[in-house]
């Protein structure tokens, strides 16, 4: 296949884009960095996604696009931040299908991230992609964002978007930075431990990316594992799989401190299931979170 992915140095979209190398498909990522390293069988476009289209080449002919392109969440917020987050991925996403229809030949389908900030904190309450949206900033712009992208319908696009939760990755992401403090036996629940959290191992992230990309589900599919953990759980479960203690409790005032606004995303309690991506047929090599973590410390 012929696939453009925007975001794609990012940390999704590395490994993803190292996944589809390997099966021989035809890349050209956009990026926001000219001087990102890429396959020598990779192209490599510079698009700022808030400016206006992305260049002409990396849309013709394309069979699919796998959209990933945004501004980190995980910073510290002020007003605008907060504006740059929301144009990254809302107006990017508009600037993009903007282009797709503009093209004498569509791409058959359009793969959006989204992300499971789209519900809220919710308690206790299972959801899954039937469950209607929050009302905080994240929900707000989640909502925006798919709107955006299934935009694309309409041009006879098949959409997919998909509510990703807390990637597990050793190397990256949100579990490289709690390591720190667990490998020194100071870590620990988090403001009590009773908020849920929507996990999801590297490993099926890509794969659902790619499980959407050649089957025919549409709308919006949560990307975590089948069995959420609540805060507690997760940190005696990541303590195991390092051999180390995880008892010692990280107050919501000090987590406020450092992370201002964004605390409240940290501790949003998101009890969040995969019911359509399973209900599709896909299979996860990671439901559990014990083989999870072992998996990434083996």
């Amino acid at each position: 296949m012929r696939i453009t992915i925007s975001g794609g140095t990012g940390f999704i979209g590395r490994r993803l884009l190292k996944a589809l190398a390997t099966e021989g498909h035809t890349l050209h990522v956009l990026s926001r960095h000219a001087g990102a390293n890429m396959p020598n069988n990779v192209k490599l476009s510079v698009w700022n996604s808030t400016k206006g289209d992305p260049p002409p080449d990396s849309l013709q002919e394309t069979d699919a696009i796998i959209h990933l392109a945004g501004e980190p969440v995980a910073q510290r917020w002020n007003a605008e931040l907060k504006q740059q987050i929301r144009d990254s991925r809302v107006t990017g996403t508009r600037n993009l299908v903007g282009a797709l229809a503009k093209l004498q030949q569509q791409p058959q389908v359009l793969i959006s991230a989204s992300a499971v900030g789209y519900y809220g904190s919710r308690g206790d309450e299972t959801l899954d992609e039937s469950a209607p949206p929050g009302n905080d900033f994240l929900a707000e712009l989640c909502q925006a964002w798919e709107k955006e992208a299934a935009a694309a319908e309409a041009l006879g696009i098949r959409v997919a978007m998909i509510r990703t939760g807390i990637v597990l990755d050793a190397r990256s992401g949100a579990l490289a930075k709690m390591l720190p403090p667990f490998k020194l036996g100071l870590g620990g629940p988090i403001a009590g431990g009773k908020h849920w959290m929507p996990w999801i191992h590297i490993h099926d992230i890509v794969a659902m990316y790619h499980y959407a990309l050649t089957q025919p589900v549409r709308g919006p599919l949560n990307g975590t594992a089948p069995y959420p953990e609540r805060n507690a759980d997760f940190s005696k479960a990541l303590g195991a799989a390092l051999h180390r203690p995880a008892f010692l409790p990280t107050p919501k005032f000090a987590l406020s401190a450092m992370f201002g606004e964004m605390a409240d995303v940290v501790l949003a309690s998101q009890r969040v299931i995969p019911k359509a991506a399973e209900a599709a047929g896909f299979r996860f090599r990671f439901p559990q979170l014990q083989p999870a973590l072992a998996d990434l410390f083996k």
